[in-house]
C-alpha cells in the first residue's frame, strides 16, 4: 500500500486565531507535494504540524515555520499580508515545511545544537537539504549578505561554543549585527562542506557534527581561529 502523507504526517489546524478555511486545500496539496520531495531521499519520519494564522511571519513571504521537537513543528500565516498569497503558488510552503522537517530530522539525531556553532550548522544544513531536494536557489535569508561581507562579521571560535549567544541578534537582525547574518553565514559554512564533501546519504546531510562543517569555515577565514 502507498504510503500517503496523511498516514504519518498529521495536521493539526489551529482555529482560535481565525483559521485557514480558505486556503487549506491548497496548502494541503503543497504539504502532499514536499511529502512526495522526502520520499524520494528519505522515509518521511511522523510528525505533529500545527498550522495556524498569525501575523508573525516572514514579512517577504507571509509564512512562518517552527520545528520544537523531534516529532512536531508549526506553520504560521498571514493571508492579510499581500505577499501571502503569491507564495502558496510557487512552492515556498514546501520550502519553509521541508526546513523545518530537516530540523526535526536533526533533532532526532545530534540535535539542533545549544551553541551559536551548532545553530549555524543546523541552519545552513537545512537550507542546503532544501536545495538539494527541490533545486531551488538560496531563499533571500540565506544569501542576504555575501562571502566579503561575512568575513567582517566573522565570530572567533570560543565565541561559537557559547551556549549563551543571543539568537535573535545573530539571525534576525537586533543589536549591532545585520538581519539574516546567521542564515547567510550558515548557509555559506554549509556550502563550503557540501562543494568538497558532496554529501549524498541521509546520515551526511542530517547528522554530520557541527565541528566538522564549522572546520571548513575556520579554512576559508569566515571564523577567526
Amino acid at each position: 500500500m502507498t504510503t500517503t502523507f496523511k498516514d504519518v504526517w498529521f495536521l493539526h489546524w489551529l482555529t482560535a486565531s481565525g483559521g485557514l478555511q480558505e486556503f487549506q486545500q491548497r496548502i494541503s496539496i503543497e504539504i502532499d507535494q514536499a511529502f512526495q520531495t522526502l520520499k524520494t531521499f528519505t522515509s518521511p519520519p511522523k510528525l505533529d504540524i500545527l498550522l495556524g494564522r498569525s501575523a508573525y511571519t516572514i514579512p517577504e513571504i507571509g509564512i512562518l515555520g517552527r520545528a520544537y521537537n523531534s516529532t512536531l513543528l508549526s506553520l504560521n500565516f498571514d493571508p492579510d499580508n499581500t505577499n501571502f498569497k503569491p507564495t502558496l503558488k510557487n512552492d515556498t510552503v514546501q520550502r519553509q515545511l521541508l526546513h523545518e522537517v530537516h530540523h526535526c530530522l536533526r533533532m532526532a539525531g545530534p540535535g539542533y545544537g545549544w551553541t551559536l556553532g551548532e545553530a549555524l550548522i543546523s541552519e545552513g544544513l537545512a537550507g542546503h537539504f532544501v536545495n538539494n531536494l527541490m533545486n531551488t536557489p538560496p531563499e533571500p535569508w540565506e544569501c542576504a549578505i555575501t562571502p566579503e561581507v561575512l568575513r567582517t562579521y566573522s565570530p572567533p571560535a570560543a565565541e561559537l561554543r557559547s551556549s549563551s549567544y543571543n539568537h535573535a541578534s545573530w539571525f534576525f537582525g537586533r543589536a549591532q549585527l545585520p538581519r539574516w547574518l546567521g542564515y547567510s553565514l550558515g548557509f555559506e559554512l554549509v556550502r563550503l562542506w557540501r562543494e568538497i564533501t558532496q554529501p549524498h546519504t541521509h546520515d551526511q546531510w542530517v547528522n554530520t557534527p557541527a565541528t566538522e562543517i564549522l572546520a571548513f569555515g575556520e579554512q576559508a577565514g569566515l571564523i577567526q581561529a
